[in-house]
C-alpha cells in the first residue's frame, strides 16, 4: 500500500541522498543550514544526535505536512571528533595517524514527523560503526588528497567513493558510514506505523 507522505532530506549530502534513491526512496532535498559549530557536546555520539535533530528541527519549522529525516556523522579517533578537514595539510596529518588503525564514525540521524504545521513525533537515534583503515603509501595517499574527496567529508575518508580501497572493513553498518542508516529508519518510520516500502515511489 502506497502512503501520500513527503519524505524530506534535511542534508546537502549527496551520498545520504543516493542512499535514499537507492533504497526506493523519492526524498525532496531541503537545507537547513544549521551552525554547526555552535553544537557541542561531552561525547561523539550526544554531539551527532544534537546536530540530526537540529537540522530535522530546522526544516521541520517550515514544513506543514512532511517526513523530515536529519542527519550528522563525526568520526571518533583516539577519542578526538573529526568532522570535515580543514584543508589538505590537514586530511594528510589525519590519514597519517588513521593508517593501519580503527576509529569508530558515528551517525545521528532524526526523523521529525510534521502534521498540520505541528511536529507530532521526534526520533533521534545514533548508529556507531568500527572502521578498520589500511595504509595507503605515501603517493596513493598524495593521489588521493589531490582528488579533493577527502576534504568534504567527515573523517576525510570515504566507503562509497575513492576512498573505499583505503577502507579494511567496518564492523557495523556500512550505510550509516555512508551517511545515513537506512536500516535505522526503517525502525524509525515503523514506529509511526509505517512500512519503509510504504514510501517507495511509485
Amino acid at each position: 500500500m502506497s502512503v501520500d507522505r513527503r519524505l524530506v532530506l534535511a542534508s546537502a549530502s549527496p551520498a545520504r541522498l543516493a542512499l535514499l534513491r537507492q533504497a526506493g526512496l523519492a526524498p525532496e532535498v531541503v537545507v537547513s543550514h544549521v551552525d554547526e559549530s555552535s553544537v557541542r557536546a561531552a561525547r561523539v555520539g550526544e554531539q551527532v544526535a544534537l546536530l540530526a535533530a537540529a537540522k530535522a528541527k530546522a526544516v521541520a519549522e517550515q514544513e506543514s505536512d512532511a517526513l523530515v529525516v536529519g542527519a550528522d556523522s563525526l568520526l571518533e579517533f583516539r577519542g578526538e571528533p573529526m568532522g570535515k578537514p580543514a584543508d589538505a595539510h590537514d586530511a594528510r596529518d589525519r590519514w597519517q595517524r588513521m593508517s593501519g588503525r580503527s576509529g569508530v564514525l558515528h551517525t545521528g540521524q532524526a526523523l521529525f514527523d510534521v502534521r498540520d504545521g505541528q511536529v507530532v513525533s521526534r526520533d533521534v537515534a545514533v548508529v556507531s560503526t568500527v572502521v578498520h583503515f589500511a595504509s595507503p603509501t605515501p603517493q596513493e595517499l598524495e593521489a588521493y588528497l589531490a582528488t579533493g574527496e577527502p576534504l568534504a567529508v567527515a573523517g576525510a575518508f570515504t566507503l562509497d567513493g575513492l576512498g573505499a580501497p583505503f577502507v579494511r572493513r567496518v564492523d557495523g553498518d556500512p550505510a550509516a558510514v555512508v551517511g545515513l542508516s537506512l536500516a535505522t529508519l526503517r525502525t524509525q518510520l515503523a514506529k509511526r506505523g509505517l512500512a519503509v516500502t510504504d514510501l517507495w515511489r511509485r
